[in-house]
């Protein structure tokens, strides 16, 4: 079983891959570390036969993708209880679900998920792997994309920043939650939303972080 460094690279591998190509300096600025630190972690991961180097890239090996998927899914259980069991605010979940996933045991993630009975997705929105490692598809559009007069649902909302989890909160932008984009200023100016039938600015930036499900 790969340490808890190892298993935090390749849950962030993971995460990049669902956007493409995946960078040595993009996994870098997502841990926060050098990226000296980095080659030198890839070296351990590709010994232990869980990533291969692409064209100087980085790709998780079937093995990898395995570990990975399976890092993602104790996370995101954890964060369910976290939030639905003690109570904690959806922007201190995710932190402290990083250190849970860590040390949770397989026989502790499978009472777990029975006594949440069995959660499809975490409270970010994002679908938790199954067992097998199958996981739902992603659906929807970043917030940002949309055009005036363009309406859905909240599908779900990027994890990995407390500050612009704590914000999305403030304007009640949870997963389900029905979103209106009501103008959208030129230039990349930023967007004038209703949720819930309340009117907020948003910035492009913020909204690049929300996934909305449109409806027609």
């Amino acid at each position: 079983m790969p340490s808890a460094t190892l298993e935090e690279y390749l849950e962030t591998i993971y995460k990049i891959s669902l956007s493409g190509h995946v960078r040595p300096t993009q996994i870098a600025e997502a841990l926060s570390v050098s990226g000296a630190t980095v080659t030198a972690t890839l070296r351990r991961l590709e010994a232990a036969g869980l990533v291969s180097r692409p064209e100087g890239g980085v790709a998780l090996t079937e093995s990898g993708q395995r570990e990975a998927i399976a890092v993602v899914r104790r996370h995101r259980i954890a964060e369910r209880f976290l939030v639905d069991v003690l109570g904690l605010p959806w922007d201190a979940a995710h932190e402290e679900a990083c250190l849970l996933e860590h040390v949770m045991s397989p026989r502790v993630l499978e009472a777990l998920e029975a006594f949440l009975d069995n959660p499809s997705v975490c409270p970010h929105g994002h679908p938790i792997p199954a067992v097998d490692g199958t996981m739902a598809e992603l659906v929807g559009r970043p917030l940002a994309e949309l055009s005036a007069g363009d309406a859905g649902r909240v599908a779900r909302v990027g994890e990995d920043d407390e500050e612009v989890l704590a914000y999305l909160g403030s304007l009640g932008l949870y997963p389900g939650v029905r979103v209106k984009v009501v103008e959208t200023a030129p230039f990349d100016g930023p967007l004038l939303i209703s949720v819930d039938g309340q009117e907020h600015p948003l910035s492009r930036e913020i909204a690049g972080a929300v996934s909305v499900e449109v409806v027609s």
